[in-house]
């Protein structure tokens, strides 16, 4: 038996793990209790990676669509279907005729990572999707229009702070989102025993919200409309703090919110004016706050100005950038907010200039709306998208009217996917590659450090070796992007990783700044690929050794020699050195979020509903994990949640089943009443609907797929995001009985505080 350490890649809370093993077997998962970030704390998701590791259904062979059915083949008959079909359609239809789509398990992985931006640069196309638009680029798009870059997202200093808002997030059952922060169980307690208070506001009572000092039950979609009210409120109450350095635009926030007091949006959000008024008081008044919004903020159409106001609350209140409020991380792989000269920079551009075919929308931050992709493909045209690549994505699944974007996928003329399993997406492509399992490769978290809750680098070591004859996520990728290159590999790697140190030569206050970039190549060693790639991202970044400059500083064997992880330490003010806007200042009134609240007029008038919202459950992420027995098991989760009065009105029984339907679709579903729910709401968890799925506990456990019911059409115009909550909806009773689950059993032995445990 030998022991691992290793970081869990399958959610944002990144925690350590210790893995124990026999030859090829993974005996057991525990917590790590030496690692600095997670401290022996994990969930029955990490627990879960050796049955991950070991699934039968799990691809090990390439798969070559041969007269119409997928069968398996070698890389090199895989490569060379891929080399005959993708460079005559490039050549034909043009750049813009292939469009690629990266699922968010790319964050997950360095390699995938490093390689993603390098096959869309190589392939040259416009049409550029990612899980981007389905949950986060509100809060991106908001950022990098205040702070400059799409990745300098505001932290809550969830360990210091004595107020903590929380809206439309669930950081019990997500671990967090868009905030790295391991064992939030502990930390919500550290909260309560040092006198601080925690509220929530969701439309459901979720695990955190049962854990909060106080629950604000808002109507769906309207969160914009609560926080416009309480910055109101701290204008009009004199209570936005006198001094905001390196901060410009408040009187045009002022001005852009007087028109939404609490009196004038309590009915359309759904909170009392005395509750909002009260809310904002106590915001200014506490010692220290923080403000965090997530899916349910950014997952409507109006989720940019929501996000936009959560900063602004965390500024007029003095909190951003303060111990205690939200801070920047500083990752130490670097990033666009520690390169570069600081305080000030180029910005971004918002709407970006490029725009789709059909609808003519504009793209976000490099990438267009993911709703649009299934109208690109089906639409005729000279133009249209005839070719696809997913990487570690199930959009037949997570994207708004999946139905449409399913047939679409059937229109293609070419697709290929990288992925570990034939799934709803997969099942179309032309040519599948298998992802190796996550314990055969190395592990660094250069994404989620960005959102980190406390400065800390680790790398994790395979913990088996791969298998020379199947390539790595990387490798593939750099394949793919050297066929529509027409170079190899091996020169595409060398280019790249020489590009690399060239930008970090050329900066002028890089430690490197000045000298040549082949000597640093040289000195990586014998690396190669996305290795060698974060060796010299971490000996540049602000913690790097710079190749000498600073002998203490951070190598990739410095990390390899810390099987727990090296503590960087707690988060530290950076303004004004964090900015990349051209005023030098956080922009607190950019131009096209002040236009667009405008629209939060058509919300004072909102009906009663129904309305439909989403839910995530502690042992799922989106629709990764239902293949594994240990994360199914026990009654059925994917049901859909009724208040009590409603289900009176409607004549819906516990357990019957219930249609579903709305602009684009229709669905079935088992029916729980619950007071859980606000009246007016009902809930479908996400990531379901597995009818197709070639595994074969998914298959059993099929559940429906809630993005039949999610309207393309209706999406945040500044970010492109999908509104995949408060979606109008008609729900009657079937008549049905739902089938009859099992009872329930504990997600993990020995579980405590709400299914996490820590053991050690």
């Amino acid at each position: 038996m030998t022991v691992a350490f290793r970081t869990c890649p399958l959610c944002e809370a990144t925690c350590g793990l210790t893995i124990t093993t026999d030859g090829p077997d993974v005996l057991s998962v525990r917590g790590d209790p030496d690692d600095v970030g997670s401290h022996g704390f994990l969930c029955p998701k990490g627990v879960a990676l050796g049955d991950l590791h070991h699934d039968p259904d799990r691809l090990t062979t390439p798969l070559v669509r041969r007269d119409g059915v997928l069968v398996p083949a070698t890389f090199d008959e895989a490569y060379a279907e891929i080399e005959a079909r993708l460079p005559p359609l490039l050549a034909g239809h043009g750049r813009n005729a292939v469009a690629v789509y990266l699922g968010n398990p790319n964050s997950h992985d360095h390699a995938a990572t490093l390689y993603g931006p390098v096959l869309i640069r190589a392939l040259g196309t416009d049409q550029r999707y990612s899980a981007s638009t389905v949950d986060q680029m509100p809060k991106q798009v908001a950022s990098a229009l205040m702070f400059g870059t799409g990745l300098s997202i505001a932290i809550p200093d969830v360990d210091h702070t004595q107020f903590l808002l929380v809206l439309g997030a669930n950081p019990l059952v997500s671990n967090g989102s868009l905030f790295t922060a391991p064992d939030m169980p502990g930390r919500l307690r550290a909260l309560r025993r040092r006198g601080g208070r925690l509220v929530v506001v969701d439309p459901r009572r979720t695990r955190t919200a049962r854990a909060a000092d106080e629950h604000l039950t808002i109507r769906p979609g309207a969160d914009a409309l609560l926080l416009a009210a309480m910055a109101q409120t701290l204008f009009a109450d004199g209570l936005v703090v006198s001094s905001l350095p390196h901060v410009s635009g408040v009187e045009e926030v002022r001005e852009a919110v007087a028109s939404f007091p609490p009196e004038v949006v309590a009915q359309g959000c759904g909170v009392p004016a005395s509750t909002i008024r009260r809310l904002a008081h106590e915001l200014a008044a506490a010692p220290s706050a923080a403000v965090y919004g997530r899916i349910g903020t950014c997952t409507t159409a109006h989720g940019t100005v929501a996000s936009w106001l959560v900063d602004v609350l965390n500024t007029l209140t003095g909190n951003l950038d303060r111990p205690g409020g939200v801070l920047f991380p500083a990752a130490a792989a670097g990033g666009a907010n520690t390169a570069g000269p600081h305080g000030s920079g180029r910005g971004v551009r918002i709407p970006g200039s490029r725009r789709t075919r059909v609808r003519g929308l504009p793209s976000a931050l490099g990438e267009f709306p993911v709703a649009a992709l299934a109208e690109e493909i089906d639409t005729p045209g000279a133009d249209r998208v005839r070719a696809l690549i997913t990487v570690a994505g199930n959009p037949a699944l997570s994207t708004p009217n999946s139905a449409r974007l399913e047939a679409a996928l059937g229109q293609l003329d070419f697709m290929v996917s990288v992925d570990a399993y034939l799934n709803e997406t997969t099942r179309h492509a032309d040519v599948v590659l298998p992802a190796p399992s996550p314990l055969t490769r190395g592990h660094y978290d250069i994404v989620f450090a960005q959102f980190a809750a406390r400065n800390v680098a680790r790398w994790s070591p395979p913990v088996f070796p791969a298998d020379p004859a199947r390539p790595g996520d990387g490798e593939m990728l750099l394949r793919l992007a050297a066929i529509a290159a027409g170079t190899t590999a091996e020169a595409l790697d060398d280019a790249v990783t020489l590009t690399a140190a060239a930008a970090a030569v050329a900066d002028p206050c890089s430690p490197v700044h000045g000298r040549d970039p082949a000597e640093l190549v040289a000195a990586l060693g014998s690396r190669r690929g996305a290795d060698r790639l974060l060796d010299l991202l971490l000996r540049t970044g602000p913690y790097g050794d710079g190749f000498g400059a600073d002998p203490d500083g951070l190598t990739l064997d410095v990390l390899a020699a810390a099987p727990h992880g090296v503590d960087l330490g707690p988060l530290q003010p950076r303004l004004p050195d964090v900015l990349r806007t051209p005023s030098g200042t956080v922009e607190l009134a950019p131009p096209v979020i002040i236009a667009d609240a405008e629209r939060l007029h058509d919300l004072l008038g909102a009906s009663d509903g129904p309305v439909l919202v989403g839910r995530r459950d502690l042992r799922s992420n989106n629709s990764w994990m239902h293949n594994l027995p240990a994360m199914v098991r026990g009654a059925d989760r994917c049901t859909l949640h009724v208040n009590p009065v409603d289900a009176a009105a409607l004549g819906l029984v516990d357990g019957d089943r219930a249609r579903v339907t709305s602009r684009v679709g229709s669905v079935e579903a088992p029916v729980t009443i619950t007071d859980d729910i606000r009246p007016g709401v009902v809930s479908l968890p996400h990531g379901w609907g597995h009818a197709t799925h070639a595994g074969t506990v998914a298959a059993a456990h099929p559940g429906v797929n809630s993005n039949l019911l999610t309207d393309e059409l209706v999406i945040d115009p500044l970010s492109g995001n999908a509104a995949l909550n408060a979606i109008p909806v008609t729900v009657t009773a079937t008549g049905e009985p739902a089938a009859s689950t099992p009872p329930r059993e504990p997600a993990v032995s020995g579980d405590r505080v709400g299914g996490f445990g820590r053991t050690t």
